[in-house]
């Protein structure tokens, strides 16, 4: 007996038979750790919310009230308070959990929500995020142009954290060439579609995350059809006409863009959301009002890229996704990241949104799609 605190520490043996004697055994863990086993018939109510509120689950102040949590703390201090609340009958259940499955005492396990709370249960640890966060997650569609070298690193670490639903859109089919980077795709799969690549890999990772293939070059005709109904746009596209598109159509929609790109050694991170933050946040068209000269902007068949680049830029433009849909931290919006592999080193420009773009300005109706690859070859 703990008679400064006045609290009974009882051991899991004993605690079961009271319970079957009728007396009532609180699991005051969060849910995540519920899922992983908790006591047979235990009522499962975090410590928080019991304190708060403790005859909501417990109206009879002298009923038979044993705490238990994962090793005994916790149910230590929610028992002297509901001590202190004017229960008269409480112990803590020495050892807890963890404790009573190692003596073989019953235990019973939610099946349906198993999955969720060990899968991400490093996820909801995490106060930011936790089981409201990890909801949003699931309940999340992120859309991505481009299942190759930023797609692929940023699609396997989306479709791990659990967005629910994962748009991918590329035209193109493995090439041996891709492997040395792209890292969503394999050997005996070269000749197949990315998109359809892209999905057996995510789904053997997590078959919980529903991924939805776009087999189509994106066009002015079809990047709504993409986008439309997504919180995240992620532009894994290697070409200039693409990224002005994505770039028009997520102002015209409303939606955040999280950018990338790479360059032989170098690479480049943002966040543009214009379309939500008119006049405050910048477009891509602000970052680059004109396309550089192709010969000033080869692409990696031609430069060649370090296999290790697309994925820093692609991890980094899936933590911008998963900040953006958890509404966490501080976004790369109005910020443009620089990453130097040679040097290591990162260095960040500051970017302000041009009162007189021709698409995202203040006011200004959106004009039009345009013909990109004309745009970009003038």
């Amino acid at each position: 007996m703990n008679t400064a605190a006045q609290i009974e520490l009882i051991a899991p043996a004993d605690a079961l038979r009271r319970q079957r004697d009728g007396a009532v055994i609180v699991d005051v863990r969060e849910s995540h750790e519920r899922a992983t086993g908790f006591a047979e018939g235990a009522l499962g109510i975090a410590r928080g919310d019991l304190e708060a509120d403790p005859q909501a689950a417990l109206p009879d102040r002298n009923a038979d009230v044993l705490v238990i949590c994962q090793s005994g703390a916790r149910s230590m201090k929610a028992a002297q308070a509901l001590h202190a609340a004017g229960y008269t009958r409480v112990a803590s259940v020495d050892g807890g959990t963890t404790r009573w499955i190692a003596e073989g005492l019953p235990i019973a396990r939610d099946e349906r929500d198993f999955d969720f709370y060990d899968r991400y249960s490093r996820h909801l640890r995490l106060p930011e995020v936790g089981e409201t966060g990890q909801r949003k997650l699931q309940a999340a569609r992120i859309a991505m142009v481009g299942a190759g070298g930023l797609g692929s690193p940023a699609a396997f670490y989306l479709a791990a954290a659990g967005v629910g639903t994962i748009v991918l859109a590329d035209d193109d089919v493995v090439d041996r060439s891709n492997l040395q980077r792209q890292i969503l795709h394999t050997e005996d799969r070269i000749g197949v579609p990315k998109v359809e690549s892209a999905r057996i890999a995510l789904a053997a990772l997590n078959p919980t995350v529903h991924i939805e293939t776009f087999q189509a070059r994106i066009t002015a005709a079809n990047v709504e059809q993409l986008i439309e109904g997504a919180d995240v746009v992620v532009d894994g596209a290697d070409n200039f006409p693409v990224r002005y598109l994505l770039n028009d159509a997520c102002v015209k929609l409303g939606k955040p863009l999280v950018y990338g790109a790479v360059h032989r050694f170098e690479g480049q991170v943002s966040v543009f959301d214009a379309g939500r933050r008119r006049g405050h946040a910048p477009c891509y068209r602000c970052l680059f009002p004109e396309p550089p000269p192709p010969e000033a902007a080869p692409n990696c068949a031609e430069a060649g890229v370090l296999g290790v680049l697309p994925g820093v830029i692609g991890l980094l433009q899936a933590t911008e996704a998963i900040k953006l849909v958890l509404g966490v931290g501080e976004p790369l919006a109005g910020r443009l990241l620089h990453f130097d592999a040679m040097g290591m080193r990162f260095r960040e420009t500051r970017l302000s949104a041009d009162p007189d773009c021709p698409v995202c300005a203040a006011g200004r109706e959106f004009p039009g799609y345009i013909d990109y690859a004309k745009f970009c070859a003038a």
